[in-house]
């Protein structure tokens, strides 16, 4: 017998100084019982951070190897981004960039050695893959607040993320990562 996934609803009080975008998002996520809390928190904020018209979360999730944790689609339904969420490897990451013009990549780990292991694969576009290091203190932080239902108000600026929820209010960073030339 599989088990089934769990579903989470988050009320997000964006504002997004970086890019001007100032919105409440209602999210659903889906969390399946092998994905840590930490993912799931990642999952979220990367929701956040890419918020723009046609964003959602992939339709099969996990279980999905073709598709990307978050998908941003325009009018037509064409991908215009693709928002991978943990440690990808290097063959899925070429095969993203080859179809979609834009590719980022968020990691809920220490992307250390994901990052000296895709610097030596091939990966079409390598140069303009956009990768991103959430912090780990504000993912372990977050971790014990996560409930079926969530609020919190989410402030960006300078790519710092300050995460108002319940009394607490946490900071952390999301911080741009470059591959080396292969």
């Amino acid at each position: 017998m599989s088990l089934t996934a769990t579903i989470y609803t988050f009320e997000v009080d964006l504002a997004d100084h970086d890019r001007q975008v100032y919105d409440t998002l209602f999210v659903r996520a889906a969390r399946h019982p092998s994905e840590s809390e930490e993912y799931l928190w990642t999952r979220v904020l990367a929701f956040a951070a890419e918020h723009a018209a046609g964003i959602e979360f992939s339709r099969g999730g996990l279980s999905a190897p073709d598709e990307p944790a978050i998908v941003v689609r325009d009018l037509t339904g064409t991908v215009t981004s693709w928002i991978e969420v943990g440690l990808p490897d290097g063959e899925r990451l070429h095969r993203a960039m080859k179809a979609a013009p834009r590719v980022a990549v968020y990691a809920h780990r220490d992307p250390t050695q994901l990052i000296r292991r895709l610097s030596g694969e091939r990966i079409h576009r390598a140069g303009s893959l956009e990768f991103y290091a959430m912090d780990l203190r504000l993912l372990t932080a977050l971790a014990p607040h996560l409930s079926r239902r969530v609020t919190f108000a989410l402030s960006i600026s300078e790519r710092e993320l300050t995460v108002s929820i319940g009394t607490e209010t946490l900071v952390g960073q999301i911080t741009r990562l470059a591959l080396s030339p292969a």
